[in-house]
């Protein structure tokens, strides 16, 4: 006979919350186990940081229910006080106290004796690699700094879950890679399960195990953050990753035209508007028309003609935008290091037909 596996750390069966009549967080269930990190990814006002509160306890959801551990913490009658559901907090603005030093801002939340207490905030010193500021304030550190002794304060008790909200938004962009990565190596050393709420895509694909892509109160897909890059559920799922390019084109005979020859959309009606999406890398330059580079494969398709309109260097790729020939649409393709072609030169494109996605256009959320 099998082991019985255990409950999940944090799990959320469908929890619901309604201001004004208008549904916030809407039907929404997931699981979270000990040591995974769980990314809520959204836009701004999709119900990311209301999910997040309702489940600290610092607001009453209107259905749904709450368990940590298999264990009850929440319904519409029945709630356990925030500050006993053993749920760490981490929100963007640390809020640590000012008049305390980073070693008393890490003690604040912890029970017990005082050589327990030392030792625990000696531990997490070292692990946040702030031994040195432990009789510092918080008005004396770095941002980066005082992220770390907010994780610390944080992790001190041994919560077996953690919220995050944001915590990264207010930091420098040159240390939020540095930051994310020391943070995530942290969490997982603590074996916490923790609940991620954030609006950037890349600091999602970064640090989570799993992301749940949420729009309109409701959560959309979910799935290792491979899966949703690269099966996106529709074009608005597509487009949060990453900029996109569309090919409209109408359905006949589950086939579709468009600049770059006839698309199979097998599955559609007759007359179906479909869009046929692409992102700018997969878009590429036919060089060997100008005798250089490799020759298209099959895989990518027939070539179609545009006309530089303007071209950008970013660093470590050059995004170039084309109108089409065939429809005037504006398409743009990512090209690595330098290439910086004059508006109005003609070139032939072509596209990865096995890396475009194919929607309807009703309903795409675009």
């Amino acid at each position: 006979m099998s082991a019985q596996l255990p409950p999940p750390r944090l799990e959320v069966r469908a929890l619901g919350r309604v201001f004004d009549g208008r549904a916030v967080v809407d039907d929404v269930s997931f699981a979270i186990p000990a040591g995974q990190v769980t990314c809520l990814l959204g836009p701004s006002g999709c119900g990311k940081s209301t999910t997040l509160r309702l489940i600290a306890g610092v607001d009453m959801q209107d259905t749904g229910e709450i368990y940590v551990d298999g264990k009850l913490i929440c319904d519409t009658v029945f709630r356990i006080p925030p500050e006993q559901r053993a749920i760490g907090l981490m929100f963007q603005d640390f809020a640590l106290f000012p008049h305390l030093t980073v070693a008393e801002n890490i003690a604040f939340g912890l029970k017990g004796d005082s050589a327990a207490k030392r030792a625990r905030v000696t531990e997490l010193l070292g692990k946040v690699r702030l031994t040195r500021h432990r009789d510092s304030y918080p008005h004396g550190l770095s941002g980066g700094e005082q992220q770390r002794v907010a994780l610390a304060r944080a992790l001190a008790p041994r919560p077996r879950i953690l919220l995050m909200d944001e915590p990264f938004s207010g930091l420098d962009e040159r240390l939020r890679d540095d930051i994310r990565d020391e943070t995530l190596a942290l969490l997982k050393e603590e074996n916490t399960a923790v609940l991620l709420v954030t609006h950037e895509p890349h600091e999602a694909m970064r640090m989570a195990d799993e992301i749940l892509l949420m729009r309109g109160g409701k959560i959309v897909q979910r799935g290792a953050p491979y899966n949703l890059y690269n099966a996106p559920v529709d074009r608005a799922a597509a487009a949060f990753f990453s900029d996109v390019n569309v090919l409209k084109g109408q359905v006949k005979d589950a086939l579709t035209e468009t600049a770059f020859g006839d698309f199979l959309t097998p599955g559609h009606a007759d007359g179906t508007e479909i869009d046929i999406v692409i992102r700018p890398q997969h878009l590429k330059i036919d060089f060997d028309r100008a005798g250089r580079g490799p020759a298209p494969t099959p895989q990518d398709g027939t070539p179609a003609r545009g006309v530089v309109e303007r071209a950008r260097f970013l660093g470590r790729e050059s995004l170039v935008e084309f109108r089409m020939d065939f429809d005037g649409t504006i398409l743009r393709a990512s090209v690595p290091n330098v290439f910086l072609p004059k508006p109005g030169t003609p070139m032939w494109l072509m596209i990865r037909r096995d890396r475009c996605f194919v929607f309807p256009a009703k309903g795409a959320g675009a």
